[in-house]
């Protein structure tokens, strides 16, 4: 998920600025080539198609990543900077106030909303990779349900032996009552989303209410178990925010797919009844 790294600033900034630049070129553009045919916003949408088709390509790429056709990281700066264009190149073709009918304001809702859901992925693709690397963890997705099924039994294997060692059923109690449930399965999915620590405040004031009430042996147990918990909690840090990458490209690309495919209707109806 890494694809965006290795580009300074200075170079997207130049992307903007030619992105910039060429917006405003193809706005005085447009206006004449649709004066001298007399079709309102025909040469701003050829061009919105033809940048639209370019960035669509991005995902033909990601498939044919043993092919040269420049790094997938290059392609994904200007993925991302052509989808900032083609929302000015829509606002130039339809002058800034949407078009009429049906047809035209679905088509108008989709593209929108697939365009808030690239941005959110670029926000996600630019910030999350760097949190997981910075997490201290390094968690294969597919491989988290058993890892934490290993941790549960590691736990419940340390809260068993404290039981049987000291004869006291303090700790095991107070797992049945409230630890088993953080180690059924992740938890706090949306404050790993917004970076809150508040899945280890809750660990950490767990072990410190119990504390109080166990002697050094059972304290010795529960600092092992503390420590599994911590784990835990960076496995479900990377879950929370794996999730969310996956999540986002199932609803980005249909959405993206949908506007595309919208959009050559819309072209082949101009095609036929303007042109």
């Amino acid at each position: 998920m890494k694809i965006h790294q290795g580009f300074s600033p200075a170079r997207v900034w130049g992307y903007l600025g030619f992105a910039a630049l060429f917006f405003l070129v193809t706005w005085a553009w447009t206006i004449q080539i649709d004066r001298a045919l007399g079709i309102p916003a025909f040469a701003s949408g050829c061009v919105l198609f033809g940048i639209l088709v370019f960035i669509a390509l991005f995902s033909m790429r990601k498939r044919l990543s043993f092919l040269p056709l420049a790094p997938a990281s290059r392609w994904f700066l200007l993925h991302s900077v052509g989808g900032f264009l083609v929302l000015f190149l829509f606002w130039l073709h339809t002058d800034g106030v949407g078009p009429k009918g049906f047809y035209g304001q679905l088509l108008t809702v989709l593209f929108y909303i697939t365009s808030l859901s690239g941005m959110a992925g670029l926000v996600m693709e630019k910030f999350y990779p760097r949190q997981l690397t910075c997490s201290g963890a390094e968690v294969i997705y597919e491989r988290i349900p058993g890892e934490l099924a290993e941790i549960r039994e590691q736990v419940e294997s340390q809260v068993l032996n404290c039981t049987e060692e000291t004869g006291s059923s303090t700790l095991a109690e107070h797992y049945l009552e409230t630890l088993k449930w953080y180690f059924q399965k992740p938890r706090f999915f949306m404050s790993n989303i917004f970076g809150s620590h508040l899945s280890q405040h809750w660990v950490r004031q767990q072990c410190m209410i119990l504390e109080r009430f166990l002697d050094e042996k059972e304290r010795a147990y529960l600092d092992r178990v503390y420590i599994l918990a911590e784990k835990k909690r960076k496995i479900d840090f990377h879950y929370a925010l794996q999730t969310l990458l996956k999540t986002w490209l199932l609803v980005h690309i249909p959405l993206a797919g949908a506007v595309m495919a919208m959009v050559f209707w819309h072209l082949i109806l101009i095609l036929v009844f303007f042109v």
